[in-house]
């Protein structure tokens, strides 16, 4: 049986608790920068487990995603355990690349479930803010791996432990989708550079898709409640 905490998350409120999920893990990254005790190292990863458990919860009325992204967090437990064990630092880009598909997944389940679908509601407008959310994280994720494979991509962010350099890396991947652009930590390499443009066109166009998907819902729960009458 779930548990009560997990019952009170229905598909009226999944999005509120998925959201707030997200938000406390970018707080936790700011955390993890400013404090810098040994064990502390950890904590990133403890709220991100704590976050793929809601996103689970949250996500379980989509089936087929739920099984999916289950399959995912137990693969992403197994890398964090190998990687503190035998200490093999190297496990950590697979850590990364379970990240991204786990957001990815969580990204594309709460997209069918929203964008063009039904009508307006408080718990679908949360999930685009989700939405939002998740396309920062991606890339602040897709950041720390091409600074892996391609250190000296970002003046600001040198190569280190992701756990280290998670907070910048989102910090620049949302002034970039927002197209801020401050200015402090800029693209060096040519990949890294594309990365940033892509980033700012796919931030631009989701605010429009966003946009005509409520003004298409809005009008065809206008359409149907004038036709019913």
């Amino acid at each position: 049986m779930l548990s009560k905490k997990a019952q009170r998350i229905n598909n009226q409120n999944n999005f509120f608790y998925l959201t707030l999920a997200l938000v406390f893990l970018l707080i936790s990254a700011s955390l993890d920068k400013v404090i810098t005790s040994g064990f502390l190292q950890y904590i990133l990863e403890v709220f991100t487990f704590i976050t793929f458990g809601i996103c689970l919860l949250s996500l379980r009325f989509d089936k087929n995603w739920f099984r999916f992204l289950s399959l995912l967090v137990v693969a992403w437990l197994i890398a964090v355990i190998t990687r503190t064990v035998l200490g093999i630092e190297e496990i950590e880009i697979i850590m990364l690349l379970l990240m991204f598909i786990f957001f990815y997944g969580t990204f594309r389940s709460i997209m069918r479930q929203i964008l063009f679908t039904g009508s307006i509601t408080t718990n679908k407008i949360i999930g685009s803010m989700a939405l939002f959310l998740l396309l920062g994280l991606m890339w602040a994720i897709g950041y720390l791996i091409l600074i892996h494979f391609l250190p000296g991509s970002f003046q600001g962010i040198n190569k280190g432990a992701w756990h280290e350099n998670f907070a910048d890396a989102a910090y620049f991947s949302f002034v970039t989708l927002t197209t801020l652009g401050y200015g402090d930590i800029l693209p060096i390499l040519p990949m890294a550079k594309v990365f940033a443009y892509l980033e700012a066109i796919v931030g631009v166009f989701y605010m429009a898709i966003v946009v005509s998907s409520l003004v298409s819902s809005s009008r065809e729960q206008y359409f149907i409640e004038h036709v019913d009458d």
